[in-house]
């Protein structure tokens, strides 16, 4: 365990690093959280239908998603693509630890990290200036931060997977573009899961994006109530195993098949 901890403690140093980063992808989420948290005002002015979600909810979800973004902002370990194209992947898999938790480690860290140094100072900023509000109930926060870790594990078995699926392709520019797309859409960062048709949503719910967004969000703002996390988060839980357990029969597989270059 205590090589799976340096990896992600030296993975965490490192990150730590890009502060000037962290403060433009916070001046850009700002400005795109004003421009969501428009949009959905001029839609809610503009409409006498009953919605599933109030104004005041949805703002708040726009500012929570603003928060969350780069724990959605999907991509391969561009150090782990580079390995794999040099060759230099044969000395990881040399190594006396299981390769695929040093690339976990790695993914958690990526994607911790740049949420925790632009997120923080969004849920500030957000609450108050921008109408965020808290849970409504302590019952509530708990719930949708004990759904925030899962969500983390869960993004970090994705973007593991994609960087072991450059195994198998030249480049990763396709995976780079796809999964992403296929998460922005179904996990409810653009628009809420409750506003899409009705013929859709059993469908977004059976999906794993959701649980990045979607479960996190409406469990901190009591949408969802507390005492209906405990199915969501096994939900979750179940997902990110089948990730994990896909992932590492993929690593077996592609080092199996991997042949390096003057191999």
């Amino acid at each position: 365990m205590s090589a799976y901890t340096a990896v992600l403690s030296a993975r965490f140093r490192c990150l730590l690093q890009y502060r000037a980063a962290a403060v433009a992808g916070f001046g850009c989420q700002l400005f795109w959280g004003l421009i969501r948290v428009m949009i959905f005002s001029a839609f809610f002015a503009s409409t006498r239908s009953a919605q599933p979600m109030s104004e005041r909810d949805v703002i708040s979800y726009v500012w929570l998603g603003q928060a969350m973004f780069a724990l959605l902002s999907l991509g391969v370990d561009s150090d782990i693509a580079a390995m794999i194209r040099s060759g230099t992947v044969v000395y990881e898999l040399l190594r006396p630890v299981d390769l695929y938790w040093v690339w976990f480690c790695r993914s958690v860290a990526l994607r911790s990290i740049p949420t925790l140094m632009r997120g923080v100072p969004m849920l500030v900023v957000g609450g108050l200036f921008f109408g965020l509000r808290p849970p409504p109930s302590l019952e509530s926060g708990l719930a949708s931060a004990a759904a925030t870790f899962g969500a983390l594990i869960l993004a970090s078995a994705i973007t593991t997977l994609m960087s072991i699926s450059l195994m198998w392709t030249v480049s990763g520019l396709g995976v780079t573009r796809i999964v992403p797309a296929f998460a922005y859409c179904l996990s409810g960062i653009i628009i809420p899961i409750p506003f899409f048709p009705d013929w859709a949503q059993p469908v977004l719910y059976a999906l794993p994006f959701r649980h990045m967004v979607d479960t996190p969000f409406r469990l901190y703002l009591g949408h969802i109530p507390a005492y209906q996390a405990i199915p969501l988060l096994a939900q979750e839980a179940a997902w990110a195993a089948v990730l994990i357990l896909l992932g590492r029969w993929m690593l077996a597989r592609g080092a199996r098949r991997l042949v390096a270059q003057g191999g």
